[in-house]
Parts: C-alpha cells; structure tokens; sequence
C-alpha cells in the first residue's frame, strides 16, 4: 500500500511519500525522496515502502519497536510484538496519514428554539427555564432562580452552557 503524490504538474512527475526516522525514533514523511535527504545525511533512515521499513526494523532492537509504536498518537500501548515484519507492517499501516492535511469537519448546527422545547423533558427545570424565558415579558433571575431553586451562577451558567452553546 503505497502513497503516490504528485508534486510537479509541469512535467507529471509522481514521487512516493518518504519516510524518515531518527536516533529518537521521531518519524517524519516528506512528499519525496530529494526532501527526505537532507534528514537522512544528519543520521535518519529513510524507508519508502513497509519492505523496507521491514528490513530497517530487522536490525533494531525489539525495545525499539516497540517504543515506536507506543509513542505514535492514539494506539493502543502493546508490551511487545511477534517479530520486526509485525511490528513493521503494523507501524506502517498507522503512519500513512503523516505530512497530510486531516479533512476539516463540517460544523454542526444547533438544534432551534422549537426544538430545544421539544427536546426537554416535559416538568424538567429546564422545560420551566424554557417557559419563562418565553414569556412575552421574559424573565428575570430571580424568577429563573425561584422556578428552579439553583444559585445565580448556575442560573448564568445553564443559560450560557445549556441554552446559549448547546441550544443555539
């Protein structure tokens, strides 16, 4: 499973993405191999493939795969591995998304007025708030905090939090 990218659209030249990993096992990806030489000459290897990341990984220690693999973001910590292809195809398979842009979220809409009526439980405090807020004069804090028995704080709180961020 190897990752192409093009990188010089005058003449359609397409590089592997190339990897690198230093004495502090800190890997970096580069979107060619002339970018990634210049880390290699200050003592990083440099792999392109999850062969050769495979062959570097058959003359490291197992510590250090599995230190490796430890320090990438969200796995899950494992006390050691079968062998160095293992720990290598595992490696590979969780760095192929280094050096892109993760694809941004579209944002979600809060729910309307309508429906944050409808979403609170009928008697609840929050159906009482709901109500008076929607009286035509509105309401005060001190109504707010007579209807629900809660502090001021929590008052500017709920409406804040509750009301204002999850509400809209």
């Amino acid at each position: 499973m190897n990752v192409s990218v093009t990188v010089n659209r005058e003449n359609e030249r397409t590089y592997m993405k190339t990897f690198t990993i230093d004495y502090d096992n800190n890997i970096t990806a580069f979107p060619t191999p002339d970018h990634a030489e210049a880390a290699v000459g200050a003592g990083s290897q440099s792999f392109t493939s999850p062969k050769q990341l495979a062959q570097l990984a058959v003359a490291w220690p197992a510590e250090r795969l599995v230190e490796i693999w430890n320090s990438l973001p969200g796995v899950e910590p494992v006390p050691g591995f079968k062998g160095a292809k293992t720990a290598a195809g595992r490696i590979w398979g969780r760095i192929q998304n280094l050096g892109e842009n993760p694809e941004p979220k579209a944002p979600t809409k809060a729910p309307s007025a309508k429906q944050a009526r409808e979403g609170a439980r009928p008697g609840s405090k929050t159906a009482a708030v709901v109500a008076l807020l929607e009286r035509k004069g509105g309401a005060t804090l001190a109504d707010l905090r007579k209807a629900t028995g809660w502090q001021a704080h929590s008052v500017r709180g709920f409406i804040s939090g509750t009301l204002g961020k999850r509400w809209g």
